[in-house]
């Protein structure tokens, strides 16, 4: 028999391979397994497609409840998605509406026993659900709801750490949670420590600063082995200035905490790591440029005013050799119900409302920024790439040339067996040798003034990946607004909050790149006139020769 749901809210579709589907109206599924939140299936006008899987809930034929009312019910019911465990468990949030959960695949919590397995070459997302609240007497209740808009406790917002390809023009909007916080389906506890303020600064809402800023270096890598050498590791010290105890780290751990950071924060743009290699992971280049990557990597998030706080972080960067502490903090982490739609809840923003005609307007500028930057980034990067090839290969190759074809002369110039003529062979000889250093000098240089802008430009390409998704829950925002006029004010309230946060952490974004790409070219330019200076010094030196041997 073919498996029914029925529809639990009005879907409209708005791109090929989607379906319209109506509230009460039983479809047939093709199947139960989700495809990013999104099932297949037949609506009763006969169109088959997607639609949110969220939308609808299963009818179970097999159970006395749903075959006399067609609703599912008792232990067995579920709507996609929903796990019926959590019946007994306290509404942590409430987001039935669909929006939320097309959204969101939760990372796993993983198994504890497995922490130390090396995890370089596999991912660390598995299934994790949300269990218990966060009370007790420096906690307060933040709710959001909507006159007249059903609610079902036991429907759980889930949320993932890798953004999926959008199916719609709304699917970033819906899978950071944004719509259900906007409809007013977000509902958690929220601690003093978790609130996130959002000021007016002299260009516009940013976030409140750090008052306790810190660093945090990374020492040379050293590689570590377990189960007798079975297993090797690379394994990374952490010294953090406001603790100064240095904590030893592997990339399995900085991947974790990646997973957290993007699950916690849809709108902050959390830096990509450097990829993970399977082959040559315990090569001297690539564990070099795997450090400078997670020095960049590590630069950023101590230097935003949100991430640098958040307790995950701060647990990554100060819990010591304590195993059991360690695990407590990764299973509160994992637990944490401040995610998606409620991650909304934990913004303070300014007492006057923004002009949403006036983000509208910042945020389509923001857009064109992106692209354009994003595009010249890549020729940059292709520029920057291809000249430092050149110098490590076809400069080296040609000044070593030179200099080989000045010692030839060198060596024939002996045959003269003139007596005069010894101090000039010498000098065209070691002539012929500064050529072959400068060489060496060109191949070197790469590392000290290319390799640097490559790296930077690899971390900002990241970010700009992440921007695309973070301004489309903005515009979603803005676009339910615009829908929804008679409920206009309540829904403009949450909208200036998502407004905030997105303008606050684009604001962030331009200040971080201005000192960054100064401090980078800064330092090229100094490289490139210290390298010049010695090919300089290195020519005047062979010059001399001459005069000293006549």
């Amino acid at each position: 028999m073919a498996l029914k749901a029925r529809v639990l809210y009005d879907f409209a579709s708005e791109n090929p391979g989607e379906i319209t589907i109506t509230e009460s109206e039983v479809v047939t599924l093709f199947s139960e397994e989700e495809l990013d939140g999104w099932l297949e299936g037949q609506n009763s006008r006969g169109d088959t497609g997607l639609f949110p899987a969220s939308y609808v809930e299963v009818i179970r034929l097999d159970n006395p409840a749903d075959s006399s009312n067609g609703l599912p019910s008792g232990p067995d019911s579920r709507s996609a998605g929903y796990d019926s465990s959590f019946q007994s468990r306290p509404a942590v949030s409430t987001p039935s509406h669909a929006a939320s959960s097309p959204a969101v695949t939760r990372p796993a919590e993983g198994s504890d026993d497995d922490w130390d397995d090396d995890w370089d070459d596999n991912s660390t997302a598995a299934a994790n659900e949300l269990s218990g609240v966060r009370g007790g007497p420096s906690t307060y209740t933040v709710t959001t709801s909507l006159p007249g808009r059903r609610g079902n406790a036991q429907q759980q917002a889930k949320s993932s750490a890798t953004v999926g390809r959008n199916l719609n023009r709304f699917s970033t909007f819906v899978k950071s949670g944004g719509e259900a916080f906007l409809l007013g389906e977000a509902s958690a506890f929220v601690e003093g420590g978790d609130r996130i303020c959002v000021i007016v600064g002299q260009h516009g809402p940013e976030w409140q600063e750090n008052p306790y800023p810190f660093t945090c270096a990374i020492d040379d890598p050293t590689k570590q082995t377990k189960f007798k050498g079975m297993k090797s590791y690379m394994s990374y010290g952490l010294t953090p200035t406001h603790t100064n105890t240095q904590v030893n780290r592997r990339y399995k751990h900085f991947d974790w905490l990646y997973a957290r950071l993007v699950e916690r924060f849809p709108v902050i743009s959390v830096p990509h790591l450097p990829e993970k290699q399977a082959a040559g992971r315990f090569e001297e280049d690539f564990i070099s440029k795997r450090r400078r990557g997670l020095t960049w990597w590590l630069n950023h998030m101590t230097g935003h005013p949100v991430l640098a706080r958040c307790d995950v972080f701060q647990h990554f960067l100060t819990c010591g050799t304590d195993e059991k502490a360690w695990k407590r903090g990764k299973r509160k982490a994992e637990r944490d119900e401040l995610v998606g739609a409620n991650f909304f809840l934990t913004i303070s923003t300014p007492a006057v409302p923004l002009d949403l005609h006036e983000v509208e307007s910042k945020i389509e500028g923001f857009k064109s920024f992106t692209k354009k930057m994003d595009e010249n980034i890549v020729i940059v990067n292709a520029a920057v790439n291809e000249f430092a090839r050149k110098q490590m290969t076809g400069f080296k190759k040609e000044y070593q040339k030179v200099g080989q074809s000045f010692k030839l002369l060198g060596q024939a110039f002996e045959l003269d067996q003139q007596v005069y003529s010894d101090g000039l062979n010498r000098a065209i000889a070691y002539t012929g040798e500064a050529y072959e250093v400068i060489g060496e000098f060109f191949a070197e240089q790469p590392s000290q003034d290319l390799e640097p802008i490559s790296d930077l430009l690899d971390l900002y390409r990241g970010h700009l990946a992440n921007y695309p998704d973070i301004v489309h829950v903005q515009k979603g925002a803005l676009t339910k607004v615009k829908e929804c006029p008679k409920q206009e004010g309540e829904l403009r309230d949450r909208c200036n909050i998502i407004s905030c946060a997105t303008l606050a952490e684009i604001q962030h974004f331009h200040r971080t790149r201005v000192r960054d790409f100064r401090w980078q070219m800064q330092h090229h330019l100094h490289q490139q006139i210290s390298f010049f200076q010695k090919i300089t010094t290195k020519l005047q030196d062979a010059l001399q020769r001459y005069d000293e041997e006549q």
